[in-house]
């Protein structure tokens, strides 16, 4: 079973530390780290300008964000899922720069929709929140270098359970083959249950440098620096358009023979759906598209990204009207499918229609304060946890958790990795 978890707005820099307390809490959305904004400004009585405050970004010793707690992580591996078993955590986080003179309540009801006001206030009158260590009062404003803890007893979701087969292995590089179904690096509601975490567990690595991302439910080749500098090296080789990439993907209907090559704009239209589209002020974005083959319903497309947004090649898909056939956000049949339209780029105004309707039909936990009611108003009863009373849901599916996309082959100046065609790619696939 897994537990009713965090909604996500901790950003990816955040690293938690364990804590031995029996509660809930936060987070579940991959957002990068703000701008800081200055934390005070000029009083009334007109005293003198304080000079900004700048964050530190060298790490401190003892810094929270070095805690290795890889050794306590207990995976349970059956019916092609792999489980964390629940842990007593705290999320620490320094507060991003759109959290600053807000107060402490309102960030995390905003910030934070799996819990309610009435959870939340409990939780910092009871010192489950705190702000630097200490306990404080839904009133506090949050200033720039705060660091705000929530303690947990922490339920990670699922991820899928086939193994991450390496490639190749260097002595200062290790390239895997991905499965879909797992996210890359801890964020949000994930942190053991992540490709660092497990690599680092399975070949007893203190550190790794991953230099090339994928969507949690993407799968494929991925190149793991086993040193930073290697790392800051083929990122440097991506960024500079040194690394052709290849991808293979199923997607709705017949696509054309031809080569089609897309050029729209893409923009975040979302930061906290992580929900990204052709937009007129997008950036500057392309990607060339072959067919491989065509079984009378779906095709099996080839893939190169020129550019590497995010979602590049699922919103190009969608755009061109033949998205992804399992995509959970840009395919057919959602409520929002017909808010974006083939050949539609969209504006503030209906970007945001979108982002409306998606959030309108976003579920959140109910977590362990709050049982649903059925139609007639009668409470139903759900399994909790023994540990913090959490509701404990049903596991999805494996096959819910991937999309029917991969990155295929990476090629350098003087390297090139493959990995062999997924079952879905294969031309005699049958959905």
């Amino acid at each position: 079973m897994e537990a009713s978890t965090e909604s996500s707005n901790m950003p990816e820099e955040v690293i938690v530390v364990e804590a031995g307390q029996k509660r809930k809490s936060i987070s579940d959305y991959e957002d990068s780290e703000q701008k800081v904004v200055q934390d005070q400004e000029k009083s009334k009585e007109h005293k003198p300008k304080q000079p900004r405050q700048k964050r530190v970004k060298g790490r401190l010793e003892n810094d929270f964000r070095d805690k290795n707690d890889i050794s306590n992580a207990e995976y349970i591996v059956e019916n092609e899922l792999r489980t964390v078993k629940p842990y007593f955590f705290e999320y620490r986080a320094y507060a991003k720069g759109r959290w600053m003179q807000r107060t402490l309540i309102n960030v995390f009801t905003e910030e934070f929709q799996d819990r309610n006001e009435k959870y939340y206030r409990h939780a910092m009158e009871t010192g489950l929140i705190t702000v630097n260590g200490e306990s404080t009062n839904p009133d506090h404003i949050v200033m720039n270098n705060d660091i705000l803890g929530h303690k947990i007893h922490r339920h990670e979701p699922v991820v899928t359970g086939k193994p991450i087969e390496i490639v190749h292995r260097s002595n200062d590089l290790i390239v895997i083959n991905k499965p879909g179904g797992i996210p890359i690096h801890p964020a949000g509601r994930y942190r053991h249950n992540t490709v660092i975490h497990v690599l680092r567990k399975e070949l007893n690595i203190d550190r790794l440098f991953p230099a090339n991302r994928l969507d949690r439910p993407t799968s494929g080749l991925m190149l793991i620096g086993l040193n930073s500098e290697k790392a800051r090296q083929l990122e440097a080789e991506m960024t500079g358009g040194f690394i052709q990439k290849e991808y293979v993907c199923r997607v709705v209907g017949e696509f054309p023979e031809e080569e089609i090559v897309c050029e729209e704009p893409l923009k975040t239209i979302s930061y906290k759906l992580s929900l990204n589209y052709v937009h007129q002020d997008g950036k500057a974005s392309k990607t060339v598209f072959k067919r491989l083959s065509y079984n009378g319903k779906t095709s099996v497309v080839w893939c190169r990204p020129k550019t590497g947004r995010t979602h590049q090649i699922r919103v190009h898909l969608r755009y061109l009207g033949y998205p992804i056939a399992n995509d959970p956000i840009y395919g057919n049949g959602h409520p929002w499918s017909d808010l974006i339209l083939k050949g539609q780029t969209l504006n503030d105004e209906s970007a945001e229609k979108v982002v409306q309707k998606v959030m309108e039909v976003a579920t959140f936990p109910e977590g362990m304060w709050e049982d649903t009611e059925d139609k007639n108003g009668v409470k139903e009863i759900k399994p909790r946890c023994d540990e913090c009373g959490i509701i404990l849901t049903p596991d999805p599916s494996p096959k819910e958790l991937f999309i029917w996309l991969h990155a295929w082959k990476y090629a350098g100046k003087d390297w090139a990795y493959e990995t062999a065609l997924p079952e879905w790619a294969e031309e005699s696939f049958s959905e």
